[in-house]
C-alpha cells in the first residue's frame, strides 16, 4: 500500500510540475529513504552481475519562477537529465531526482532548493542513496548543472565509493563564483568544493550556455578536462556524447 501511494504521489507532482515524461517500460520507479528524504530514481538493472552503474543526479529543476522567487515545489519541468539517462545503452542505468523533487517529503522545505541546496544533510542523503544502490559496483556519476556540485561533493565526501569516471554536463562547481558572476544571493546554508575531487573526470560545457557560460566554468576547471559542445544551450546538447 505504501509503494502504491508513493507511486501516485510521484504521478501527481509529475502533473504538477508540467512534464510529459513517459517512463520506458525498463525503468522501475524506486523511491529510496536516505537521510532524512525519501528520493525518488528510475532504475534499468538488466545485468545485475555487472560490476558497473551509471547513475544520472538531476539538476536544480523548477527552483525558481520567471522572477526569482523561489517555487514551492522544485520538480523539473524539462526531462533533459531524464532524456539522457534513458537513451543510455549501458546495462544498469539509474536517473536520481534530488531531495524535494517529485517526492515532498516531511522535513523539505525551501533552502532545500534554494540556499541550501548543497546543504551536509542533502549531501549525506543523495550519497546515502548512492551508497544503497551501487553497493560494490564501480560507478559512473553524471551530474548536470546543480547536479554537478551534488555529484562532487559526493565523491569528496565518500572516498569508499568506487568512482570510476565523474563525468558533469552544464555544471555549478562553485556556487560562490557562479552567484557572484550573476550578483545573486549568496548560497549560504550550502556546502562549497576548493577543490575537485582526484578522480578520472570529464566536464561538458555548452558553447551558449547562459547559466553556466564557458568563460566562467574556466574559473573552477582546467582547460584539458572541458569539452566545449558547438552549439549548445544550458539544457539543449543535441551533440552530446558522453561514452565514446
Amino acid at each position: 500500500m505504501k509503494k502504491f501511494l508513493s507511486v501516485l504521489i510521484v504521478l501527481f507532482l509529475c502533473a504538477c510540475g508540467g512534464t510529459n515524461w513517459k517512463t520506458p517500460d525498463d525503468f522501475v520507479y524506486v523511491p529510496i529513504k536516505s537521510g532524512e528524504y525519501e528520493i525518488a530514481t528510475w532504475q534499468k538493472i538488466n545485468n545485475p552481475k555487472n560490476n558497473n552503474i551509471h547513475i544520472y543526479i538531476e539538476g536544480d529543476g523548477n527552483a525558481f519562477n520567471a522572477y526569482g522567487q523561489p517555487n514551492s515545489n522544485p520538480t523539473p519541468h524539462g526531462t533533459f537529465v531524464r532524456d539522457l539517462a534513458t537513451k543510455d545503452n549501458f546495462d544498469n542505468v539509474v536517473y536520481m531526482a534530488r531531495p524535494c523533487q517529485f517526492i515532498m517529503s516531511n522535513n523539505c522545505n525551501e533552502s532545500d532548493w534554494t540556499t541550501g541546496r548543497f546543504s551536509q544533510k542533502i549531501i549525506t542523503a543523495q550519497g546515502g542513496a548512492i551508497k544503497q544502490i551501487a553497493g560494490n559496483r564501480k560507478i559512473t556519476l553524471i551530474g548536470y548543472s546543480g547536479g554537478a556540485m551534488i555529484s562532487g561533493l559526493i565523491i569528496e565526501q565518500n572516498p569508499k565509493l568506487k568512482v570510476d569516471k565523474w563525468i558533469t554536463v552544464a555544471g555549478v562547481l562553485n556556487h560562490t563564483k557562479w552567484t557572484q558572476y550573476f550578483g545573486d544571493k549568496d548560497l549560504n546554508e550550502s556546502l562549497n568544493m576548493e577543490k575537485l575531487p582526484n578522480v578520472n573526470q570529464v566536464h561538458f560545457i555548452g558553447e551558449h550556455d547562459d547559466i553556466v557560460p564557458y568563460e566562467l566554468a574556466k574559473t573552477w576547471l582546467a582547460e584539458s578536462d572541458m569539452k566545449l559542445i558547438k552549439n549548445a544551450t544550458h539544457d539543449d546538447f543535441d551533440e552530446l556524447k558522453l561514452f565514446e
